[in-house]
């Protein structure tokens, strides 16, 4: 099994926890974070190796990510697993698939890459690399099974992890906010590259609100000490370290950050699908090294790039992509959203009928389905 990135060691995690109970004797190794570790992966190497954002932001680190990839694939190859699973990341894991499945080893993978909304091309690549798919949005299934792809919808483990009805009192109490108070919530991103280009203008945003009225709270979760460290260096060199956003680490306490908030800022990927399952008003940034932007920004084949947009096929919470991600554009945005009690309700409910629509039992469904790609259990397809 291989995760490149958080999100990919949750979805990993949920696989294998379905998977023990049908396996007992199974052994998982290859690259992962901590929640695949708790569930018994022996990881190679570090998940944060593998973790690189950006079509050119890649080059400085090609050979030493390759080199991984090669040395997984002979050890791989030597063992013959029962499957190879692949967790999301496809520039890495598709590659390695492709050259496990032409020796035999079945291949799948978790988490459809995003052929619906770019680089639909990839599809030939996909059939060649994997054994079945697994997806985690409805209209995905269709797309496969038209290309001859055999594909399970499992649903989204975030839907299942994250209450139909948050709890806003707990997670105030919980973080020490007060229930009257007014908090936005920040999320500049988990990775290197997200916190590189955003956490300034969004602590600048933050600055802005926080002259129109003193009294708002801003909070902003951390997914470790190394994304601590840089956030607050980005931000001290950008002379903002008296804007008053209070940090969290810890395992839940971004759930909690999201759960007590009046509005969130957030970096475009899993985090907006997360901020609308808790039902919360949003706006997404994106951010990358402007060679990149100037590629990506032409093979879109879709006007949205937020989750909660794609999922919804209209923009019901604002994006603001590269050069109009300002700081005062985002302020401007969250403070629409704080003054607007009757557009948060409506969006509530929005986001609650998508919550439904990705209920499923995933780590049953993911585990039957890897359970059949190995003979160990009959199709039902």
């Amino acid at each position: 099994m291989v995760a490149g990135e958080v999100s990919g060691d949750m979805l990993a995690a949920r696989l294998m926890a379905g998977l023990r109970p049908q396996l007992p004797n199974v052994r998982f190794h290859g690259i992962g974070g901590p929640r695949m570790i708790e569930q018994g992966l022996v990881s190679d190497v570090p998940i944060e190796t593998l973790t690189v954002r950006g079509l050119f932001e890649i080059i400085p680190r090609y050979r030493e990510i390759k080199g991984i990839q090669n040395r997984l694939r002979d050890r791989l190859l030597a063992e013959r697993p029962a499957a190879f699973i692949g967790a999301d990341y496809p520039g890495f894991n598709l590659g390695l698939e492709e050259q496990l499945r032409a020796e035999g080893i079945p291949t799948v993978h978790f988490v459809s890459p995003q052929i619906w909304a770019w680089r639909g091309g990839r599809i030939k690549k996909i059939k060649r690399a994997v054994s079945h798919m697994l997806v985690i949005f409805p209209f995905e299934e269709a797309i496969y099974r038209a290309a001859g792809v055999p594909v399970t919808y499992i649903g989204h483990p975030l839907a299942e992890m994250i209450p139909l009805a948050p709890d806003v009192a707990a997670a105030r109490a919980a973080l020490g906010i007060a229930p009257d108070a007014r908090v936005v919530t920040i999320m500049p991103g988990s990775r290197m590259g997200e916190l590189k280009y955003l956490a300034a203008p969004f602590v600048a945003a933050a600055q802005l609100l926080a002259r129109r009225d003193p009294k708002l709270v801003f909070i902003a979760p951390m997914a470790g000490e190394r994304q601590r460290a840089y956030y607050t260096e980005i931000v001290n060199k950008a002379g903002l370290a008296e804007v008053p956003v209070r940090l969290v680490e810890g395992e839940g306490r971004s759930h909690a950050a999201i759960a007590a908030a009046d509005a969130v800022l957030v970096a475009s990927g899993t985090a907006t699908l997360e901020v609308a399952l808790f039902k919360k008003p949003m706006v997404i940034a994106y951010k990358v090294m402007e060679a990149s932007w100037q590629i990506m920004r032409h093979m879109g084949y879709q006007p949205w790039i937020g989750l909660p947009n794609i999922l919804a096929r209209e923009f019901v919470v604002p994006e603001y992509l590269q050069h109009a991600a300002t700081p005062a554009a985002l302020a401007d945005a969250v403070q629409r959203q704080l003054d607007d009690p009757a557009g948060r309700e409506a969006l509530a409910r929005r986001f609650l009928d998508m919550h439904h629509g990705l209920l499923r039992n995933s780590a049953e469904a993911s585990a039957d389905a890897v359970l059949r790609v190995i003979g160990r259990r009959k199709s039902t397809k």
